[in-house]
């Protein structure tokens, strides 16, 4: 590792999260695709939110992308609902497997009961009647669920993957330096939801992999396979994105918000203390919020949108694929 850490820009780390993120031109419609977007998971906490964070990034997404035989459901970081490929599930269940003997325990005994009681059957978390605890059976990596939305949802045992817990974790740590880099040790236990000595562990572990940066917001970490594409200062393009709550572009705690969003007002909007806004994403910016209710959908703009970008914002909108409201998008203006 260098002795003096690189400089990096907050244009420069922005314009690479959008490439690596895939928001700066859609990837062609796919499996491969697919697997690339949800490289650091979709969380899907807000129905059907990981359709639209899928939209965002590959072409041709429709209603029912998300049920893609490329994908499936677990409960993944911080235990939320996330759309995952199938082959990388064992990333973010397993990978989140406790290091402590009595958090492996209670994990691995709540998998144990769990799968007693389904016996090879799908069947909803309230049917199983293990209440939330049910939830610490996923970091074993033999959990899987379907969840549509407006109803329970249903859970079915896999079997056991064979990758090591502690290769899960390295992999899961790579993944997000990949998506969310530069990033920290803390940042990423934060995310993930499991304790610091944990993500520290995985940071050490990764070693050389890894290139020390300096940002605007304090020191961080990259891969250092990243390093030439983070040195590249692109101009924003001129692409717009609706990204629904909870999208991974947006998916950050503390100082990591603040280089974002530098507006502390603005911040409070899109980072609410009750469900978050949508993000609208204007030439690399976030410029403004979103929300909707059935077909319509209200833009709350930071700033003065020229009319080309107004226009680029409502077909974005009206391209949504929401199930029962396709081409019916009725887009407002707060200003």
């Amino acid at each position: 590792m260098p002795r003096t850490p690189i400089e990096l820009s907050r244009a420069q780390i922005l314009a690479f999260r959008r490439r690596v993120g895939a928001l700066d031109e859609r990837l062609p419609r796919g499996a491969r695709s697919l697997r690339q977007a949800a490289w650091a998971g979709l969380q899907d906490s807000m129905p059907r939110a990981a359709l639209l964070s899928i939209h965002a990034r590959v072409d041709g997404t429709r209603p029912s992308t998300w049920e893609d035989p490329s994908l499936v459901q677990v409960w993944g970081p911080r235990f939320s609902v996330y759309v995952v490929a199938a082959r990388d599930h064992a990333i973010f269940t397993l990978g989140r497997h406790p290091d402590d003997a009595c958090g492996r325990r209670r994990a691995e005994d709540m998998a144990a009961r769990l799968h007693g009681i389904l016996a090879g059957r799908r069947i909803t978390d309230r049917e199983v009647g293990l209440g939330n605890r049910i939830r610490y059976a996923t970091t074993t990596g033999t959990v899987l669920i379907r969840w549509e939305g407006a109803r329970a949802p249903t859970v079915r045992s896999v079997p056991a993957p064979e990758i090591d817990p502690l290769q899960a974790r390295l992999e899961l740590a790579r993944r997000y330096l990949h998506v969310f880099g530069p990033t920290t040790p803390g940042s990423f236990a934060t995310w993930a939801g499991m304790g610091s000595p944990q993500s520290r562990v995985a940071f050490e572990a990764l070693g050389s992999t890894l290139t020390a940066v300096r940002t605007p917001i304090g020191d961080a970490w990259i891969l250092a396979r990243d390093e030439p594409a983070l040195r590249e200062l692109v101009e924003p393009p001129a692409a717009v994105r609706l990204l629904p709550s909870g999208d991974a572009y947006y998916l950050l705690q503390g100082a990591d918000r603040e280089l974002l969003v530098p507006d502390a007002a603005r911040r409070g909007e899109l980072w609410t203390s009750r469900v978050w806004p949508g993000a609208v994403l204007v030439a690399g910016e976030i410029a403004g919020t979103w929300r909707r209710a059935q077909a319509k959908l209200t833009i709350d703009p930071w700033r003065r949108f020229s009319r080309l970008e107004r226009e680029a914002v409502e077909l974005e909108a009206q391209s949504l694929p929401l199930p029962g409201a396709e081409g019916q998008i009725v887009v407002g203006w707060s200003d």
